[in-house]
């Protein structure tokens, strides 16, 4: 399983950035091609994603599975 912070650390790595902090956290990034992605978290921090929310949160960030666990487990 994957929490909430996991998620954030690798949208961080990918370069995401954090541009609104509410009820959910905003997390945004502009591709080279000037595509806008915008990933939407919820202030869950330590708990972990349902797989399904995670697939849906993935393809918002433009990552695969295989990238993701990649990236997760690099320091």
């Amino acid at each position: 399983m994957v929490t909430y912070r996991e998620f954030r650390q690798v949208l961080r790595k990918v370069g995401f950035q954090l541009v609104r902090s509410k009820k959910h956290e905003l997390w945004q990034r502009v591709d080279p091609d000037g595509t806008v992605r915008n990933v939407l978290v919820k202030h869950q921090h330590a708990r972990d994603i349902p797989k399904g929310l995670l697939s849906e949160m993935l393809r918002q960030a433009g990552l695969s599975r295989d990238e993701f666990e990649r990236l997760r487990k690099d320091p």
